[in-house]
């Protein structure tokens, strides 16, 4: 099982005129430690609008920076929004294939549709149409990567004539592809395309043991790949922070984290938004008592290092491929962030790495038989980019 670093660049209120800017600095630096501490991933989501829950616009630029000041993590823009309107598939493929040449070809590719309407109202995007234009956004971006030149569209959402969308990424064919996942629903839709699921419900390990099992099952049986390489894997995201004072990990989880739930209620289901104006964490802190979360829905992996080595033994018992650590929230100082990663990656993580590492050859073979078994459905494509990827290999 492997880890991988969140970021949503959360920032509650009050502000300074340089609360973001050091906000960004922080990240870095947090970036840098989990690298340096073995880390085999860095994801930043894209959000727009969304005043203090996450002020990650622009997570291109976030992470060609993470990318400068790495090595060996894998470089995961989780999610694009693929939503046309929101970003044209033209540039999406563009910025996707620099930031993998800046980075040696490390970078991940998920997309997205986009959530609550104080982002997709912002670009007329009709909730009831943001998963069919993400899928168009994704297949046509996907095809820009590969396709030389790119044969031109005529769908629903995206009318382009042929061009050669330049520069193309490192990685042949493409960087691997993910998208993101909050309800079994699209778990299963994120198999019978072929990509990776990122899943951002908090869920315990029973739940995620037969997400795992309806994901590779429906991957295997009912997969027409959406890409040129297939990418089977689960991610799971869970709060995550680890220091030896349990009690203070308790305190410390609930508040954040618990802003962090509340953050998204307020945007996706009861918030009343006024732009520039409205204080949610203001209004957390005085919250009424119906939307204070239940005890312990948000301590999977919070805790001390022997906490969280327990908790994670079970999400690795039950196939997850990799769990994705939401650190970052709230008000969790920047000092508190890092000492979390370096306590984690010195007491806990070594011995799941060890185990990762020996099962890698069979992780490696299981792909391979997958893919030989779901690449011979895919037909929809033009004939030259499917013998593009028959030649080429998937990093």
């Amino acid at each position: 099982m492997k880890f991988g670093g969140f970021y949503e660049h959360q920032l509650p209120r009050p502000w300074k005129g340089e609360s973001e800017h050091k906000l960004l600095k922080n990240a870095l630096e947090q970036v840098e430690l989990s690298d340096k501490g073995g880390y085999d991933y860095i994801w930043a989501t894209e959000h727009h609008f969304l005043e203090e829950y996450a002020h990650s616009s622009a997570p291109e630029v976030f992470l060609a920076a993470c990318s400068q000041r790495t090595k060996n993590v894998r470089i995961g823009h989780g999610i694009v929004h693929m939503p046309p309107f929101i970003n044209h598939p033209a540039r999406v493929a563009e910025r996707i294939a620099t930031l993998d040449l800046v980075s040696d070809g490390r970078v991940e590719f998920g997309a997205g549709a986009g959530a609550s309407e104080t982002e997709l109202g912002g670009f007329h995007v009709p909730q009831d149409e943001k998963k069919d234009m993400m899928i168009e956004g994704f297949r046509t971006a996907i095809r820009m990567l590969v396709e030389n030149p790119f044969t031109g569209i005529e769908g629903k959402y995206v009318k382009m004539a042929s061009r050669n969308v330049v520069p193309k990424p490192l990685q042949k064919p493409h960087p691997p592809l993910w998208m993101a996942c909050s309800r079994r629903e699209s778990i299963l839709q994120a198999a019978r395309l072929g990509v990776g699921a990122l899943t951002f419900s908090f869920v315990g390990p029973e739940q995620a043991r037969q997400w795992v099992q309806d994901y590779y099952r429906t991957l295997e049986e009912e997969c027409v790949p959406i890409g040129y390489a297939i990418n089977p894997q689960v991610a799971i995201t869970c709060p995550f922070l680890c220091d030896r004072d349990a009690k203070r990990m308790e305190h410390v989880g609930m508040e954040n984290y618990g802003f962090f739930m509340y953050g998204l209620g307020h945007y996706a289901f009861f918030g009343e938004h006024e732009p520039g104006l409205t204080d949610i964490w203001d209004e957390f802190k005085n919250r009424p008592k119906k939307f204070e979360s239940p005890d312990g829905v948000l301590q999977d992996a919070v805790g001390t290092p022997e906490m969280l080595r327990e908790r994670l033994r079970e999400f690795e018992d039950v196939g997850i491929d990799q769990v994705v650590c939401l650190s970052q929230a709230g008000k969790i100082p920047h000092e508190l962030l890092c000492s979390s990663i370096e306590l984690f990656t010195k007491d806990v993580l070594p011995e799941f790495k060890e185990r990762d590492l020996k099962r890698g050859g069979e992780k490696a073979r299981e792909v391979e038989r997958l893919s030989e078994k779901v690449m011979a459905r895919k037909q929809s494509e033009p004939e030259r980019a499917k013998t593009v990827i028959r030649a080429a290999g998937h990093h």
